[in-house]
């Protein structure tokens, strides 16, 4: 009994195994064709230092605000500043929301997956990847990328922005308010784990 128990172990964990593989090759597949690997619009930005405060946001021509674009490119920004000062980070990230502000829920679930861990933001900024802790190239620049299905709701929108430690691009959803013609943050979608920095991989 007690081998044939492992033998029935051993073939579970090997078809769950390749149950996982396929469904993560699938989703992959689903996702890099819905972005289109250069298919689709791309806008990239270019910033020579990130904000701070929502002083230094309100300077940048971005925040205008006329484009999801701008607006899911500012979000990023925003998120680098996140380790150094949270206070000012959800004050910016209070300017991008507009009408709305963050709320507990949403302060809650970016402490959670930004605290000593805001390598996240910065690696959807050129340059950025697992060897080198996620230290993007200067000027920062990022490329936000639009799908067949980014603009399907009106007034809503999704956009994609890949980052150097995952291998599928992740989004940001935004609103748009029809009075102003301004873009509004309106939910974080891309802060998942991805893989580690070269000094915290202890197999690195």
């Amino acid at each position: 009994m007690g081998l044939f128990d492992s033998l029935k172990r051993m073939v579970g964990s090997s078809v769950e195994r390749e149950a996982n593989t396929a469904i993560n090759n699938a989703v992959k597949g689903a996702v890099d064709n819905a972005v289109g690997k250069g298919r689709n619009r791309e806008e990239t930005f270019t910033f020579a230092s990130l904000p701070t405060s929502v002083a230094e946001l309100k300077a940048l021509p971005e925040a205008s605000l006329d484009s999801a674009f701008k607006t899911t490119a500012l979000t990023i920004a925003v998120l680098c500043n996140y380790d150094a000062n949270p206070d000012a980070t959800i004050e910016m990230l209070d300017f991008l929301k507009g009408p709305e502000s963050v709320s507990g829920f949403e302060k809650q679930f970016i402490r959670e997956h930004l605290k000593d861990q805001v390598y996240k933001a910065r690696s959807y900024f050129a340059g950025a990847t697992p060897q080198n802790n996620y230290t993007p190239s200067t000027p920062y620049t990022i490329t936000v990328i639009e799908t067949p299905y980014s603009f399907d709701n009106e007034n809503w929108a999704t956009l994609y922005i890949r980052s150097g430690g995952a291998d599928n691009p992740r989004n940001i959803k935004l609103r748009k308010k029809p009075s102003t013609g301004q873009w509004f943050l309106n939910d974080i979608q891309c802060l998942s784990q991805i893989r580690k920095p070269a000094s915290e991989d202890a197999w690195a």
